[in-house]
């Protein structure tokens, strides 16, 4: 069974069925938002020298996001694992990609936790800077899969949660607020480290 299926109309009666399909859609309006933004600090690393600011705010910045999609990615996962009817007929993900999944998260995590310990690893500098530059390597591999399996799935999601098919149009406005609280929390945490940044680049 395709994990990526829309389920029938009546999930906008039935409230475990729709969350399913909330679940789903948020984990695509989160996973859109990520994509945007990692795109950003992709152009950052064309020169890092340069972009050294901008590089780490976007790194803050994305600290949140990707916590929402953890969460949402691993609610889904324990709903699933631990019997839920609705997420059972969902079905899982493909074989390799429940393989993949873990270690992109890991990988993701551990990318952007090494960008600010750089900053506090004092004589170890290099030694974290290597494994943070490492972790992007792998990073890009795991996320390359990972996006060949679902980019070409958010469109319709994300359409169809705009257009509040098989959902109620609150619950819509909520994933996206969702997603977009969480992209200002994080640039607000990112922005108030600014100064902290800025004396770490200077000194």
């Amino acid at each position: 069974m395709d994990p990526e299926n829309t389920t029938s109309p009546r999930d906008v009666t039935d409230p475990v069925d729709a969350g399913v399909v909330g679940n789903e859609r948020l984990t695509a309006w989160a996973g859109a938002a990520l994509l945007i933004g990692f795109a950003a600090q992709g152009l950052t690393l064309l020169d890092v020298g340069t972009f050294l600011t901008a590089h780490m705010l976007i790194g803050f910045s994305l600290m949140v996001p990707v916590a929402l999609k953890i969460l949402a990615t691993g609610y889904r996962f324990g709903r699933y694992y631990t019997g839920s009817p609705a997420y059972r007929r969902q079905g899982p993900p493909r074989p390799v990609l429940r393989v993949i999944a873990p270690l992109l998260v890991l990988n993701t995590v551990f990318l952007l936790v090494s960008g600010p310990a750089i900053m506090i690893a004092g004589a170890y500098r290099d030694q974290v800077e290597e494994l943070h530059k490492l972790s992007l390597w792998s990073w890009l591999i795991l996320v390359g899969i990972h996006l060949l399996a679902y980019l070409w799935r958010i469109p319709r999601l994300l359409i169809d949660d705009l257009l509040a098919r098989n959902t109620r149009r609150p619950a819509a406005v909520q994933r996206i607020a969702a997603v977009i609280g969480s992209g200002a929390v994080g640039m607000a945490l990112a922005f108030a480290l600014l100064p902290l940044i800025r004396s770490w680049i200077q000194s």
